[in-house]
């Protein structure tokens, strides 16, 4: 039991990767960025704005923005040094591995693989709203048994709707892997597009809704109050509403914490990159800034144009421009939501299955399935089908309030376990080359711990038994396979037994 929490090298990392299984090096920086604003720039900004603005933070979803945008920075630094110093396939796990041991990894990367999943199927709920707003100009609507999702979350219990599945959700997923199996130089070419459109439909969104803005609505401005934290569901400080989950400025930051992730997805691809000490720090932080500016000018925008309680859960931006009188602008804004909120999409479902390839490479998971590289596409074909077809079951008949919220708590854990890996490794290996050091150590990781530590608590106490659910779940399958079948954990048996 003793090598459940031995360490992996740096050095055996990187060896690893210089056999025939390896990925197709290809991405350059200007792509790799291009990656972190096509998987942060979506549903975040797209759907869930209206949902917090109008029922926990008002106008003060500005600063609720800024806050978890800060929470990032602090994260993404600890993500650059790392990445830099790494630039293998596996993000967080592959850090947890050379600082905190095996078990820790597992947990980590279990928790990664919520974290992509669950988010793929929420951002699949969101672009089928905006994709049937699409179609219902067309005078084409689905049958009501096809339109949404079977379940409905209602005052934290899950009830059953008219509808059987929702189709677009999983039509669009089924597409996506079928691309991500194609190829990461494909898959960077349609996601480029996509960026663009997106991009300049926000830059539109700002541009034209400015001259729409109303001082008056920005009154009051924070008409939940500025905090909003719970600890299991208990109120520590700041209202609630009437299902017992906390609202104000700090529980708005929380759940549209869900807009910034992404941008820990692109050192899931320092593998692929053909530069990754300079170029994966650079896409981790200039996409990450970029994304900041834009959501905050555009949440200034939508509740300066309509007041916060009258803005739409589903699709606030397009919303937005309906109400001010611009239907025209609601169907620009809605079709480029779709091809948004597709790139979005993409880089999710593009990021698991290279989590299962790390874990896989080191015999924790089954690695002729999840390790398999395909021969001409250099892709992990398998392990994308497998997270495919698990997307395609959470998007099909979850709602998108429940995958949320699970996907921010995934999120911010892998995120304080980063942060934490960061202190570890510069006591550990003070010596080691850091092609990029992340500054101030240790008060930036700190500042990551607890601020991620901080929305965490701000979430509702379901979350949390979720969360913890599904890692009881991840330690069953560790210690029943994967404690047997890792690589590391074999040799060490063969050494000691050796002695």
């Amino acid at each position: 039991m003793r090598h459940i929490v031995a360490r992996k090298s740096l050095h055996r990392l990187l060896e690893e990767t210089k056999n025939d299984n390896r990925l197709r090096r290809v991405l350059g920086p200007v792509t790799l960025t291009a990656l972190g604003v096509g998987a942060i720039i979506g549903a975040g900004i797209f759907v869930a704005t209206g949902a917090a603005a109008k029922s926990v933070a008002g106008p003060a979803l500005m600063v609720s923005y800024a806050l978890a945008g800060l929470t990032c920075v602090f994260a993404a630094l600890c993500y650059a040094e790392f990445a830099a110093m790494a630039p293998v396939a596996g993000s967080a796990y592959t850090y947890a591995y050379t600082t905190m041991g095996e078990v820790f990894a597992w947990i980590i990367g279990w928790d990664l693989a919520l974290e992509y999943a669950v988010g793929s199927a929420t951002v699949a709920n969101g672009w089928s709203g905006y994709f049937q707003s699409v179609m219902a100009k067309f005078g084409l609507v689905l049958p009501e048994y096809l339109q949404k999702a079977h379940f409905a979350y209602d005052n934290g219990h899950f009830v059953v709707t008219n509808s059987w599945v929702n189709l677009p959700a999983v039509c669009i997923v089924v597409v996506v892997s079928l691309i991500l199996i194609k190829g990461i130089h494909e898959s960077a070419k349609v996601n480029a597009v996509m960026v663009f459109i997106k991009v300049t439909a926000v830059l539109f969104v700002i541009c034209v809704g400015v001259f729409y803005i109303h001082p008056g609505n920005y009154i009051p401005f924070a008409p939940f109050g500025w905090t909003g934290i719970s600890f299991f569901g208990t109120p520590m400080f700041g209202a609630t509403n009437a299902g017992g989950d906390p609202v104000g400025m700090i529980a708005g930051s929380a759940i549209i914490f869900f807009a910034y992730i992404g941008f820990d997805s692109v050192s899931t691809h320092a593998e692929e990159a053909i530069n990754p000490e300079r170029d994966i720090p650079i896409a981790i932080i200039a996409s990450l800034v970029i994304c900041t500016a834009l959501y905050i000018a555009v949440v200034a925008v939508l509740t300066g144009m309509v007041p916060y309680a009258q803005l739409s859960k589903d699709a606030a931006v397009a919303d937005a421009f309906r109400q001010a009188g611009l239907p025209w602008a609601e169907f620009i804004i809605a079709a480029a939501g779709v091809a948004g909120i597709t790139s979005v999409l993409l880089v999710m479902m593009l990021s698991g299955p290279r989590v299962f390839m790390a874990m896989a490479r080191d015999g924790l998971v089954p690695s002729k399935f999840f390790a398999d590289v395909h021969s001409k596409f250099r892709t992990p074909w398998k392990s994308t089908i497998a997270i495919g077809v698990f997307v395609c079951i959470l998007a099909g008949l979850l709602p998108i309030d429940a995958l949320l919220h699970l996907t921010n708590i995934g999120t911010l854990f892998a995120f304080v376990m980063v942060c934490g890996a960061v202190l570890i490794m510069r006591k550990l290996e003070p010596k080691r080359k850091r092609p990029f050091h992340c500054p101030w150590v240790p008060l930036i990781p700190l500042l990551g711990i607890g601020s991620c530590l901080l929305l965490m608590a701000s979430l509702p106490a379901a979350n949390w038994w979720r969360l913890l659910g599904w890692l009881a779940i991840g330690l069953v399958i560790y210690f029943s396979y994967g404690l047997q079948h890792s690589f590391l954990g074999r040799e060490l048996r063969k050494l000691h037994a050796g002695r």
